[in-house]
């Protein structure tokens, strides 16, 4: 816990920070969605996809974030699907061994969930790490197994809120099609560096999700008349229930 509090990595028991406060603010629209509780019920509301337009925009980063600061609720579980099979990183970020996951999963249907995920000394958090290593990752990710296993997952569990860490949007197609199955999508844009233009190609891929919230990170704040970069991230929201 001393390390991922040293990373950044909003951890259950921390003093009181600015990062695990904005992160209060952005899981409670998120979390009223996939409990029905929302201003219009939302689909795979338990279902949030994190996402960016292009590399090193802080998506695995906030993934992380949010599943813990999810998994800190009283009433909800998480599990953190670490999806983006091509670049994996959630087991690097938070220290863990690589083992069976995702990718295993689909290339055998059979084989039993339980055994792969992995639980965490946080009770209501587990992890689903990206899997073993396969040549045909990418195109696995967009099959009918996926869309097979994505459904099972988000109605195994009505309280399970499940975050899937998903390749850039601009990168390739597989997390355009992960987008048709989610609820809501939560993209991260890297502040004074994504351009305009790719923001904007970004979402007009993922125009039939219902919910899309725009999280902005590395904003620069002003603290004492002086700019500087804050301790992580600012949020604002882009589209919100269509």
């Amino acid at each position: 816990m001393d390390a991922l509090a040293a990373a950044g990595i909003v951890t259950p028991n921390a003093p009181r920070s600015q990062i695990a406060d904005q992160y209060r603010v952005i899981k409670r629209p998120l979390i009223a969605n996939a409990m029905g509780k929302g201003a219009v019920p939302v689909v795979n509301g338990n279902l949030i996809m994190v996402t960016s337009s292009v590399p090193g925009e802080g998506k695995s980063f906030t993934a992380i974030n949010l599943a813990i600061s999810i998994a800190a609720e009283m009433d909800n579980t998480v599990m953190l699907v670490d999806a983006d099979v091509a670049r994996p990183s959630i087991l690097r970020v938070l220290g863990l061994p690589t083992g069976p996951g995702l990718l295993d999963l689909l290339q055998d249907e059979a084989a039993d969930l339980s055994t792969m995920l992995l639980k965490t000394n946080i009770d209501t958090l587990s992890i689903l790490p990206s899997g073993t290593p396969h040549e045909h990752a990418t195109e696995m990710l967009a099959s009918e197994a996926m869309s097979r296993l994505i459904e099972d997952l988000g109605k195994r569990y009505p309280d399970r809120i499940i975050v899937f860490d998903s390749p850039p949007l601009l990168l390739t197609t597989e997390s355009r099609v992960l987008a048709t199955h989610m609820g809501q999508i939560v993209m991260v844009v890297h502040a004074e560096k994504t351009l305009r233009s790719d923001v904007e190609d970004a979402l007009a891929t993922i125009e039939a999700c219902p919910v899309k919230l725009m999280l902005l990170n590395q904003v620069r704040t002003n603290a004492g008349g002086g700019y500087g970069y804050g301790y992580g991230y600012g949020y604002g929201y882009g589209n919100k229930v269509a």
